[in-house]
């Protein structure tokens, strides 16, 4: 049995015409000849009326909350969602079987509000696809070992998507959504960015990591296990989209040129927080991040030397940072309104001159790197906000990234 998951985001589900749409992508998967798993997010986004952050509106205060209550008003939507699509189904005479994340056999921890899924069991989605039926899962969503039901976090659906596909032994995973596929950069600041016709695994991540929010990382993680290929699609074209998978997989059918570059991809709104000692102490790098992560506050993008510890916070985080900091007898610089640049390529590793180009690429546009660092297929540079669209058309020019589309 060939078994295809398919993957529909809440702008894919948010209307009659677009659950229309969606139907269309799952009748032509059935007619090729897969059984199919489909599993939905809730219903369009922030206000429409059965969204997530709709359903959270409601209560008065979310203060009066609890964390289990949380999560069983959340996976509301979901579950609205997949009994909706359902009966959309059965009304074009599909045999459909409705299932909740725990009747899918979705067994989670007990951390509500971001859960991690423990086990799948896919027996009742397995029999229900011998019979000929198309299984409707809620996305976002599991349960406890006690019975507790639980959300996934960000990106949860599309979690739950890879999930299934790996305990399915699935042939493939669609992911639709409201855009064409991977870019080569956000088209809302590069004009020329184009579509990917596939990518790594690894890219895909790293794209994910550093502010790309088409797929959730840890989908794709999940779905690396296994080499169970990924497309990301647009609910409203036929169009097969990006195609996320490891280098030699038998789906693969294009073989591009060899690139250096993927894409360039960005996150902003962060604070540059530079540390060092009154008295130039050399031990002072360990409590910084010891009295960080006590606070809860995450750190990224951080560089070590004897003298100075230097690092990025969400803006937001950056005084209380600093004023712990400080607490510890430590001086401390920051530069607010930076934006972290991220260059990504399977092609880097092992290529002289990449950074030399991307030096070369942002000087030549007067942008001042403030910061930068590297991996095996990344290369970091942290700017000033105000350069942030400079810096990525300037990077994506000086490698071409425009020619990569159909690669």
């Amino acid at each position: 049995m060939k078994i295809m998951v398919q993957k529909f985001g809440g702008t894919s589900v948010s209307s009659r015409a677009m659950r229309e749409l969606a139907i269309e992508h799952i009748s032509e998967a059935r007619s090729s000849g897969y059984a199919v798993v489909v599993v939905v997010s809730a219903m369009g986004r922030a206000g429409d009326p059965y969204a997530t952050d709709t359903l959270l509106s409601l209560v008065p205060s979310e203060d009066q909350l609890t964390e289990r209550d949380s999560d069983l008003l959340l996976s509301c939507g979901e579950t609205i969602s997949s009994v909706v699509f359902g009966a959309m189904l059965r009304a074009r005479g599909f045999e459909v079987t409705v299932l909740s994340g725990g009747q899918a056999g979705i067994r989670t921890s007990d951390e509500f509000g971001n859960a991690r899924i423990a086990e799948i069991d896919p027996g009742r989605m397995l029999s229900e696809l011998r019979h000929g039926r198309i299984v409707v899962v809620s996305g976002f969503q599991g349960i406890t070992e006690d019975g507790e039901v639980t959300t996934l976090g960000r990106g949860g659906s599309d979690t739950t998507a890879t999930a299934l596909g790996v305990a399915l032994d699935a042939d493939c995973i669609d992911i639709f959504t409201d855009v064409d596929g991977i870019m080569t950069a956000d088209p809302r600041l590069v004009d020329k960015a184009v579509r990917l016709d596939r990518v790594t695994y690894t890219e895909i991540c790293n794209f994910a990591y550093q502010g790309a929010k088409v797929i959730h990382p840890r989908a794709v993680e999940l779905a690396m296990q296994k080499n169970i290929p990924i497309r990301v699609r647009a609910t409203r074209s036929k169009d097969v989209g990006t195609l996320v998978t490891s280098a030699s997989h038998q789906w693969e059918t294009v073989h591009a040129q060899d690139r250096i570059l993927t894409g360039v991809t960005h996150s902003a709104n962060l604070t540059q927080i530079r540390v060092s000692h009154p008295e130039h102490a050399s031990n002072f790098q360990s409590p910084v991040f010891t009295a960080m992560a006590g606070a809860g506050i995450s750190v990224d993008f951080f560089n070590v030397t004897p003298d100075e510890v230097v690092f990025t916070v969400p803006a937001g985080k950056a005084g209380r940072a600093k004023a712990i900091l400080e607490h510890l007898g430590l001086q401390v610089r920051t530069v607010e309104q930076v934006a972290k640049v991220a260059a990504v390529g399977a092609g880097i590793h092992g290529v002289p001159g990449v950074m030399a180009r991307i030096v070369s690429a942002l000087t030549e546009e007067g942008v001042e790197i403030l910061q930068s660092a590297d991996s095996n297929t990344t290369i970091w540079c942290l700017v000033h906000e105000v350069d942030l669209v400079k810096a990525i058309q300037a990077i994506h020019q000086k490698f071409d990234l425009h020619a990569l589309g159909g690669q």
